[in-house]
């Protein structure tokens, strides 16, 4: 069975095309005019190796807000539709990336609810052209789309791009563990019977 989805968005402030398979090989095709975004997607599909195809326009004339927001919505509906029954997964994922001075965290549960915890600040109001403020919006986006729980924390760092870009990778590679498949379970990986 293929594990992929495809989730179309259109509002009067973002149109969004999103794809995802969760069983490729972390190839990517982004059109986004957030080219910090573009780059952090990039690093997380590498990273997950979820195939990644994205075209998302808006009204940039505004600010970059409601793309990078939406962009997390549509991802986390991506991957909970291409989950399916959750079946055999893993479920929980967690990484603890190093990246130069940087050590980050992030721990995945696909348990069919959300909470998220963010545990980083940046000095820098801007990373690239992407308020720095915005990588909290676009990962709460995902894990409530998502419906899962999601933690990320900065253990240490000092230079900001570092910093989101090891949440970004380290996310990937969480997530990546989440989705794959137990060889051992047979069934839902939960003792309630559903996620």
């Amino acid at each position: 069975m293929k594990r992929t989805a495809k989730i179309r968005r259109e509002t009067n402030e973002t149109q969004i095309e999103l794809e995802v398979n969760l069983d490729g090989t972390g190839k990517y095709e982004i059109n986004c005019k957030v080219g910090f975004l573009k780059h952090m997607l990039e690093l997380f599909s590498k990273n997950s190796m979820i195939d990644l195809k994205l075209n998302a326009k808006g009204d940039f004339d505004i600010d970059e807000h409601h793309i990078v927001e939406d962009i997390g919505i549509c991802l986390g509906k991506a991957v909970k539709e291409a989950l399916g029954n959750k079946k055999r997964i893993n479920r929980y994922g967690f990484f603890i990336l190093p990246m130069d001075e940087t050590l980050a965290l992030s721990a995945v549960d696909l348990s069919g609810r959300s909470f998220f915890v963010f545990d980083a600040e940046f000095k820098k109001e801007f990373a690239g052209e992407m308020a720095t403020e915005l990588v909290y919006d676009f990962f709460d986006a995902f894990s409530r789309n998502a419906e899962c729980n999601l933690q990320l924390k900065i253990l240490n760092g000092r230079n900001d791009h570092h910093k989101i870009e090891a949440l970004f990778k380290a996310f990937g590679r969480a997530l990546r563990m989440a989705v794959e498949y137990d060889e051992r379970q047979e069934g839902i990986p939960s003792t309630k019977g559903m996620l």
